[in-house]
Formats: structure tokens, C-alpha cells, sequence
């Protein structure tokens, strides 16, 4: 089992979610997050006063697979993602010791689905 970690940019999430339906993927935990990387932020001026935001806004999916799942999954999420500018985003790809269903009290792959 793993778990894929995917920070991408906001207006892409639309895409990305398409693209993991047409995968078969339909399970995962969307959040707003901030960060920065090889874009290094941008200046503003708010009153005259000039300042850099270096924080910028991105969507964080995390999204628990089996492993024959892996391989579908961060290429939807590459499809959905790209623009091909900097900033797409990063997808990390973990391993996931176990996984819990609370409901049934399934574990292992019968608890990711």
C-alpha cells in the first residue's frame, strides 16, 4: 500500500479530479495548503509599501492506493496537473504501513478499496 502526497495548483484541481475518475480513483482527501518552491513567491505593494509573498496558494491531495493502483494514480494526477510552467507541483509517493477502515474494522488493502 501506499499513500501519494500531491500538492498542485488550485485551478487544476477540477482536472486533476477528472482525471483520476477516468483512472477509477474516486477516494481521496483534498486541502488548501501554502508553500513555496522553484516559483520563490512574488512583490506586492499594499499603500506604498512594497512586499514579497513568498507563500502561494496550492491544493494538497493525499490519496491511499494499493499497490497495482499506484502507477494509474500519480499519472492522472500528472495528466489532470501539467501545464508544463513552474509551479505544477510535487507528488510524493510513500509507503503505508496500514490502513484502518473505522466502520467494518477491515485493515490492509481490503480497508483502502
Amino acid at each position: 500500500m501506499k499513500l501519494v502526497i500531491a500538492y498542485i495548483q488550485p485551478h487544476k484541481l477540477v482536472d486533476v479530479k477528472k482525471a483520476l475518475y477516468k483512472a477509477e480513483v474516486h477516494k481521496m482527501s483534498v486541502t488548501n495548503a501554502m508553500g513555496c518552491g522553484e516559483q520563490h513567491g512574488y512583490e506586492e505593494s499594499y499603500r506604498g509599501i512594497k512586499f514579497e509573498v513568498n507563500l502561494l496558494k496550492k491544493v494538497r491531495l493525499e490519496i491511499g492506493v494499493n499497490d497495482d493502483y499506484l502507477d494509474k494514480t500519480v499519472n492522472a494526477i500528472v495528466e489532470g496537473a501539467k501545464t508544463g510552467q513552474i509551479g505544477d507541483g510535487k507528488i510524493f509517493v510513500l509507503d503505508l504501513p496500514q490502513c484502518i477502515r473505522i466502520r467494518t474494522g477491515e485493515k490492509g488493502n481490503d480497508a483502502i478499496g
